[in-house]
């Protein structure tokens, strides 16, 4: 047991990947290379640095004394620097020419952007899982009638696929917005301490090529294709706005589905996966809580609250630089980024084992289907030479009578009374065969097909997930 703070995001939610990606030897680890490959790229383009020199560098990437680095950084009150002196002290050839040129963000900023790049990729391929996922339900319930609910009241048949079908619609704009985050990161490149690269202008003695060059071969090492047309020292902060919001939108989309099956697990209509052992309460040993619903939802009100901290930072970032993004950014983008993954993980163990009780299901839709069909009903009557108007009263005062008598407890008598109504002009045996509830879902089942059938090109390297849930 650690007997020191741990955020539950380590210890609990996120996973192993997400975790190892914003550790500090990754973090750290990436400060390291792009020294090398500005070292290399700086030897290349006929700057004195030695192949041997870059070669010890690289050789010394992974073993970082963590112990000299806080010693240092106590004593400079500067990560970079103490980084830089630990660094140099394992590889001494090369202290000399560690950061030549650079400013502190040119490692800071640089490995910030690589790694929420690849963060966004891996949450990009968690909810393709949870797409996928949705996509097998939604094929396979795409006819199984369903009482519709607006405001929450019962109301017109949808299908269970349908109703999951508007949770993939939702999921695929998040796919979108992840995608467009990705392809408008650009690389900071090493553009100097106000972005005007006036230190490569000097080394390079006054060679503009090259200082292009120099960008475009390190961001080509990072799998970069371009850098920011301009910056100050930073890489501008709307990006992080940019990224907070796609997560923030993933998180509201999956707080929407999640609540949906928590109100349709109070029914006994559909369930989350609840395993043999499972608990769901410490005192009423009968409950079957949707607790996976539960927790994603509380994860993604964090989330959507997270992301609002991005576009604060980025409103009061002054001229060319100021620091009071940095403490805010430490906590704000690794925390949202882990928030999100563990979301996904539980979407993906949630769509993955979702159990849809048919019986029950069917016995809300009869209930409720005498209501749901008297449109059908009534233009059956005037067919039959009823008075629109007049067929439209009984009906109308017939369903308050008979919605009345249920609120007491009993069973709905809608038919018999309607059948009771000589201007009606049909019998209950009549009435019934219009009570099919495959003829009050609408163009449904048409309608997941033609929507599932458009997103699998989107899918087609994606398989079904579920991702293990550890408490």
């Amino acid at each position: 047991m650690n007997n020191k703070y741990e955020s539950p995001l380590s210890s609990r939610y996120a996973s192993d990947y997400m975790l190892e990606l914003f550790s500090s030897d990754t973090r750290y680890q990436t400060w390291r290379r792009l020294w090398v490959s500005l070292a290399k790229a700086e030897m290349k383009l006929g700057l004195p640095i030695t192949q041997a020199q870059v070669d010890e560098l690289s050789a010394h990437i992974t073993d970082i004394d963590y112990e000299c680095v806080s010693r240092r950084e106590k004593e400079v009150r500067h990560d970079v620097m103490a980084h830089i002196y630990a660094y140099g002290k394992a590889a001494p050839t090369a202290a000399g020419i560690i950061h030549l040129g650079a400013t502190s963000c040119y490692v800071t900023d640089n490995a910030d952007l690589i790694i929420y790049r690849d963060a966004l990729k891996y949450l990009r391929s968690e909810l393709l899982g949870v797409l996928a996922n949705l996509s097998k339900f939604a094929e396979k319930y795409k006819d199984l009638p369903t009482l519709g609910y607006t405001h929450y009241q019962p109301a017109q048949l949808v299908t269970v696929g349908k109703r999951a079908a508007l949770w993939m619609q939702d999921f695929l704009s998040d796919l979108k917005e992840i995608d467009f985050a990705i392809e408008n990161i650009r690389f900071l490149g090493c553009r100097g301490t106000t972005g005007t690269e006036a230190s490569f202008v000097d080394l390079f003695d006054g060679d503009a090529k090259k200082t292009d060059e120099l960008n475009r071969m390190i961001a080509a090492d990072f799998g970069f294709d371009e850098c920011f047309d301009v910056v100050g020292q930073t890489y501008p902060r709307k990006v992080d706005s940019r990224i907070l919001n796609a997560l923030s939108s993933l998180a509201q989309s999956c707080y929407r589905m999640a609540n949906d099956i928590r109100l349709l697990q109070h029914d006994r209509q559909i369930e989350e996966p609840f395993e043999k052992n499972q608990i769901g309460s410490s005192a009423m040993a009968y409950k079957r809580n949707p607790m996976r619903s539960e927790r994603i939802c509380s994860l993604a009100r964090y989330l959507i609250a997270d992301a609002m901290n991005a576009p604060m930072t980025a409103s009061v970032q002054w001229l060319e630089r100021t620091l009071d993004d940095s403490a805010n950014r430490r906590i704000s983008l690794p925390e949202g980024f882990l928030c999100a993954d563990a979301i996904l993980r539980l979407a993906q163990n949630v769509t993955d084992g979702l159990r849809v009780n048919k019986k029950v299901i069917e016995k809300a839709v009869k209930e409720y289907l005498p209501f749901i069909a008297t449109e059908n009903l009534m233009m059956e009557a005037v067919k039959r030479g009823g008075d629109r108007q007049e067929i439209h009263e009984i009906i109308r005062r017939c369903s308050m009578e008979a919605s009345e008598k249920m609120k007491d407890g009993e069973e709905c008598d809608l038919l018999a009374r309607l059948a009771q109504e000589k201007k009606f002009g049909l019998t209950e045996a009549e009435m019934k065969k219009l009570l099919d509830p495959a003829l009050y879902i609408g163009r449904c089942p048409e309608q997941v097909s033609a929507f599932v059938e458009k997103i699998k090109p989107i899918l087609a390297n994606a398989d079904g997930k579920s991702a293990e849930i550890n408490l």
